[in-house]
């Protein structure tokens, strides 16, 4: 089973992300920050799905800090997120993520990422 670490401030966020993945056959580890994060992933974790907007570290800087570690570089991390402004999309994709969702997100569509990037 494929291990997805979601990281997001709002618990009712979290809640939807993870009942939507465990429903399509994913285990999910959840974080409250970026810091959090940092904490939980390890070689299990095969993608993460991240917010923007977080305290103690944001989701662009995480995944700044995951890819200046060659362990975590290929980590897929797909942003979601109520941002849309082009020149944060711009950074995070400079930064390493593979992905850009914007809440609210459609189940269907989550999984189908999901399917894509962990596979």
């Amino acid at each position: 089973m494929k291990r997805i670490l979601v990281v997001d401030d709002s618990v009712t966020v979290r809640q939807q992300v993870a009942q939507t993945l465990q429903q399509a056959g994913y285990e999910v580890v959840e974080a409250t920050d970026g810091v959090d994060a940092l904490t939980k992933v390890d070689p299990t974790i095969a993608m993460a799905i991240c917010d923007v907007n977080m305290p103690r570290m944001n989701g662009i800087e995480l995944v700044e800090k995951l890819a200046q570690d060659p362990t975590w570089k290929l980590l897929p991390i797909v942003m979601l997120t109520t941002e849309g402004q082009p020149q944060l999309i711009q950074r995070a994709r400079a930064a390493g993520i593979k992905g850009w969702i914007v809440k609210p997100f459609k189940p269907e569509m989550l999984v189908a990422v999901v399917k894509k990037m962990a596979a």
